[in-house]
């Protein structure tokens, strides 16, 4: 079974979110929508964002099985009502209706007790995962909150998919998608290191089911930076309870990283077991075809090449 764990989705339409700026969507055509943010122009997206039968088609094109399909983080509105969470989640069922597509909900992670809320009510709607943002302003994953949040998901044995959002602006970043290219990978890199050193995984049992988009951002090619940085200066970072590499078996990452050289390194970091297919879809900065990556990679073996595909994120998701 081939499984990607990375794609989003965006309804075509919802009702009004309650503020000015909120987000909306202006939709041009049939097959062609605008996002607004604050009433500009943020995303233009087209109908494999919100048509299952589109999203299907395409599937069967790039030969992939089952669809993880997470919310836009844009709509994540962590300073908004909680509300905002429920109406995008509800929209997200209507288009994850048939099996191969697994919807994965959205909380309003700023309050974790309507996050664990939230949660519960989306699992019990049909649901089977959760996405979160990497931050809550300037909290990160090892915020007693968002970690109040986190054991809540590792209880109740859900996976949660990590994804950077809602990047420093500044007059360098915004230039050439900067915030995409540079921004995201160091948002994710950053997410790592704070479940880390802030002792999210010696508090939080094995059994949390975390992933981590976009390869796990640059993490991989600075591990020996970190893990040297732990021994060197142990009084100011040695504050978990082992040193970063011994974390490496407590979270997977997605294969989002389009180069061959950069797969095998993250393959060699985080091991065989810990990468899974993930693609993006179906915005212009993922991959298509979808798995070519990975189907292409002439240093996985056979089972490799299989676990990334398919066989890991059937563990991660319970399948």
């Amino acid at each position: 079974m081939i499984v990607d764990v990375h794609t989003h989705y965006v309804p075509k339409g919802w009702p009004d979110l309650g503020w000015p700026g909120a987000p909306r969507l202006r939709v041009d055509s049939e097959r062609e929508a605008m996002i607004l943010v604050n009433d500009r122009d943020f995303r233009k997206i087209h109908d494999d964002c919100w048509d299952p039968a589109v999203r299907l088609e395409i599937m069967d094109r790039d030969g992939v099985d089952k669809q993880v399909v997470s919310p836009t983080p844009v709509f994540f509105c962590y300073d908004r009502p909680e509300k905002v969470a429920a109406v995008f989640n509800d929209l997200a069922l209507e288009i994850c209706r048939d099996e191969r597509l697994i919807p994965f909900c959205q909380v309003p992670l700023n309050d974790p007790d309507a996050a664990c809320e939230e949660l519960d009510r989306c699992l019990a709607n049909g649901h089977k995962g959760v996405e979160i943002g990497n931050h809550v302003g300037d909290k990160d994953l090892d915020d007693p909150g968002i970690v109040q949040f986190l054991q809540h998901c590792a209880d109740r044995n859900v996976p949660v998919f990590v994804h950077p959002w809602d990047m420093p602006e500044s007059p360098r970043l915004n230039r050439w998608m900067a915030q995409w290219l540079v921004g995201m990978p160091a948002e994710t890199h950053l997410s790592i290191i704070a479940m880390i050193l802030g002792g999210v995984f010696d508090r939080v049992p094995d059994t949390l089911k975390i992933c981590f988009a976009h390869g796990g951002g640059s993490f991989a090619f600075w591990l020996g930076r970190f893990e040297n940085a732990w021994h060197r200066r142990n009084d100011l970072i040695g504050v978990s309870e082992q040193p970063p590499s011994h974390y490496l078996g407590r979270f997977h990452v997605d294969s989002v990283v389009f180069d061959e050289r950069a797969l095998r390194l993250l393959v060699d970091t985080v091991g065989e077991d810990r990468v899974m297919l993930g693609s993006d879809f179906p915005y212009p900065l993922g991959e298509s075809p979808v798995g070519d990556l990975i189907r292409r990679a002439g240093f996985l073996s056979g089972t490799a090449r299989a676990k990334l595909l398919g066989a890991n994120a059937e563990a991660f998701l319970g399948l």
